[in-house]
């Protein structure tokens, strides 16, 4: 008997499905995303948008910020973007090439990504998405837990790869890497939650 080799998706086939449809692709393979965000998630995401944005507009930063959904499309080199096999939906992106900016998304690493996680989506922010992220050299990535209130924060060094993460929690301030002069006091966050 022959054995079925599993279909490998691409974005080409991922625009193809239904707009209502929320899902991420990785590495070709189709991942459910949660059901909507709890209220908390959805507070914690408005205000670091809210705090990262206005940092953007008062220092007339080259950099753009975007909530989810807005598809960040991950490719290798010189590959063609409808066969790219890796398309997430991160809760903020920040992108500061604008030529990576398209219609419909980003096409390209995003200068940093925060993914606000949810309890019944653990393994895909802290290892597949963590994974990815090192792969395609995003130079900062956040896990913000909501549920015990810590924060880790992994950045590119040397362009090799993400190096072990820095750990604080809702109490820390915590200064963003990728510009000079940001520091995202999670104190205050905690304190409109």
């Amino acid at each position: 008997m022959e054995e079925k080799i599993p279909k490998l998706w691409t974005y080409a086939d991922y625009l193809q499905l239904p707009e209502d449809a929320r899902v991420e692709l990785i590495d070709g393979v189709i991942f459910d995303m949660s059901p909507a965000p709890s209220r908390v998630h959805q507070k914690i995401v408005t205000e670091l948008t809210i705090t990262i944005g206005s940092f953007l507009r008062q220092n007339k930063k080259p950099c753009e910020i975007y909530t989810a959904p807005f598809d960040v499309v991950l490719i290798e080199e010189e590959q063609n973007e409808n066969q790219a096999i890796n398309v997430v939906q991160p809760d903020i992106s920040i992108i500061c090439d604008k030529r990576k900016l398209t219609e419909r998304g980003c096409v390209g690493a995003p200068e940093m990504i925060i993914e606000v996680v949810s309890p019944n989506n653990l393994i895909h922010d802290y290892v597949r998405k963590l994974n990815l992220y090192t792969q395609f050299k995003v130079k900062e990535y956040w896990i913000v837990n909501p549920d015990n209130q810590t924060v880790l924060v992994y950045r590119l060094k040397d362009n090799e790869g993400l190096q072990a993460p820095e750990s604080y929690t809702f109490n820390d301030k915590i200064k963003v890497s990728i510009f000079e002069d940001l520091i995202i006091d999670f104190a205050q966050i905690k304190e409109v939650l």
